[in-house]
């Protein structure tokens, strides 16, 4: 039996990531798969990827983690950036786009946004056409498969769908989650000898005070914001005069 833990968009919220990963110790998984977004947002970038390089066994690159890492200069990006060492930001600057692989003779793709891009998002309501693509090969990312499943995240919220036979899977968020206040990731398990598989949502109650507290005694830019979304699960605008805030890639 093969046993994976999904996680993704933690966001920089020391207290989720650390909550999870005593539910995944205490269930046994040692495969951690981080689908990207490790930082910004929350106030403790640094942590979580030290976190992230000790404990996750894969790891693909978030759109914040490319930003963060240099592709924009958000204040939400600069404030984060100046917490990482020369050597975490080179970290999130490498990460993969995705992994393919295969279990259980059928091939599984995991990316963050999806199969386009990292600033493309997939919606439970996109065209059935766009499902279908995601699916497809786009070699320019490096997705070289037609595969028959697709695990991603960059939505923090969690879903299954069956899209003509094929399942389209987020794993949900475990720093920001927006359909939930509670943190969300997945579990996959995989018969060696059997097509079949089985996908699990976990979600679990951790230290949101110590998160709160933790982020209004930083210095870093949209407190307010930020402790909101974790108070109620409903994602809030951050406003700025930054031009690239308005370029249609400053959500989730």
């Amino acid at each position: 039996m093969i046993r994976l833990a999904i996680l993704a968009d933690l966001h920089a919220n020391l207290a989720a990531t650390l909550a999870v990963h005593a539910d995944i110790q205490r269930r046994g998984i040692s495969e951690i798969w981080v689908l990207g977004d490790l930082v910004g947002k929350g106030p403790r970038p640094r942590e979580v990827v030290d976190w992230t390089q000790e404990y996750a066994t894969r790891v693909i690159q978030g759109n914040w983690d490319m930003r963060v890492a240099g592709a924009t200069h958000r204040p939400q990006d600069l404030w984060p950036r100046s917490k990482l060492t020369a050597g975490q930001l080179e970290y999130l600057e490498k990460l993969p786009y995705g992994i393919e692989e295969q279990f259980s003779g059928a091939w599984w793709r995991f990316v963050h946004a999806s199969s386009k891009g990292l600033f493309h998002r997939l919606y439970p309501h996109s065209s059935l056409n766009d499902q279908l693509e995601a699916f497809m090969p786009q070699p320019r990312l490096g997705l070289m498969e037609h595969v028959d499943a697709l695990v991603y995240a960059d939505m923090h919220e969690a879903l299954l769908l069956d899209v003509e036979g094929r399942p389209m899977i987020n794993c949900g968020s475990v720093g920001n989650p927006l359909d939930s206040t509670l943190p969300s990731y997945l579990i996959l398990e995989f018969d060696e000898h059997s097509p079949a598989h089985s996908a699990s949502f976990v979600r679990l109650t951790y230290n949101r005070d110590e998160e709160i507290s933790t982020a209004e005694a930083s210095d870093m830019p949209f407190i307010k914001e930020y402790v909101a979304e974790l108070l109620t699960g409903a994602y809030q605008k951050r406003r700025t005069h930054s031009v690239e805030l308005h370029s249609g890639h400053s959500g989730a």
